[in-house]
């Protein structure tokens, strides 16, 4: 039987929590925010949690490794 390997894009965009939520990063921050406004970019700050629905495949893809 083969080895489950971690898939390396899962792993470098989401981080398990203890409880096992799947944490992310907001999308629009990296660039082009000329226009944004500074309220829009203040909610952007920080991470988020995934939706419940999308988890069990992220936990799936990660495999083994939160980080």
């Amino acid at each position: 039987m083969p080895k489950q390997k971690t898939h390396k894009g899962t792993k470098k965009r989401f981080r398990l929590t203890a409880k096992g939520k799947a944490m992310h990063r907001q999308s629009g921050t990296s660039h082009l925010q000329a226009r944004m406004s500074q309220k829009r970019k203040r909610n952007l700050r920080g991470t988020s949690s995934l939706d419940t629905c999308m988890e069990a495949s992220i936990r799936e893809a990660l495999g083994k490794h939160s980080y």
